[in-house]
């Protein structure tokens, strides 16, 4: 079995794979891409990740494992595993204004493209991709909101180690949320006028 940790970027999916280390599930990572001001606990990513298009097999080396995979790399997973997915949603406004951040703080330029625009393409892609995901026969889904893990961090850690059937330490992965590192809230509630 190989545990995928998959969501948008800036969806939540680093802070979940600090919680399943925390919590004692080993991670397949590399220090390809390091911590910096955008994510000062680091990114858990794997490299070789990125080839899963051209190399479906790659996948193999996280049996056992949890590896971050974002969705647009979801459907190149080779069928030949089973994968237990935890994937993490966040509002898409608060997600296209922690990229706009990260870029910014990265001395990037920000795209013009509005808020919105961005978020409908991002709400397609999650559409099609909860369809596709829905379709696996080698794949179980836990959709987990980024705003709930933050708001109970031991239910999230208690709900993930139930369906990871795993014994993980709850109270270590709950730790992990720190509510000063999340940055991009938005009220949602001003946009609805």
């Amino acid at each position: 079995m190989i545990t995928i940790v998959s969501g948008i970027p800036r969806s939540g999916t680093s802070l979940m794979m600090q919680m399943l280390s925390a919590g004692g599930m080993p991670l397949l990572t590399d220090d390809s891409r390091v911590p910096d001001r955008n994510n000062p606990r680091g990114y858990c990513e794997w490299a070789p990740i990125k080839s899963l298009f051209r190399s479906p097999e790659t996948i193999a080396a996280a049996e056992e494992q949890a590896v971050k995979v974002i969705s647009s790399l979801l459907p190149a997973l080779s069928n030949q595993h089973q994968y237990r997915v935890i994937f993490m949603c966040r509002s898409l406004e608060e997600i296209v204004a922690s990229q706009n951040k990260m870029l910014d703080r990265l001395g990037k330029a920000v795209p013009s493209t509005p808020t919105e625009s961005v978020a409908a393409t991002f709400r397609s892609h999650l559409e099609h991709i909860r369809t596709w995901l829905a379709q696996q026969p080698n794949m179980f889904v836990l959709y987990l909101e980024y705003a709930d893990v933050l708001k109970q961090p031991q239910e999230t850690a208690r709900i993930v180690s139930v369906f990871l059937e795993r014994a993980l330490d709850i109270e270590a992965m709950s730790r992990q949320v720190e509510q000063s590192l999340h940055h991009e809230n938005v009220d949602l509630s001003l946009q609805a006028t």
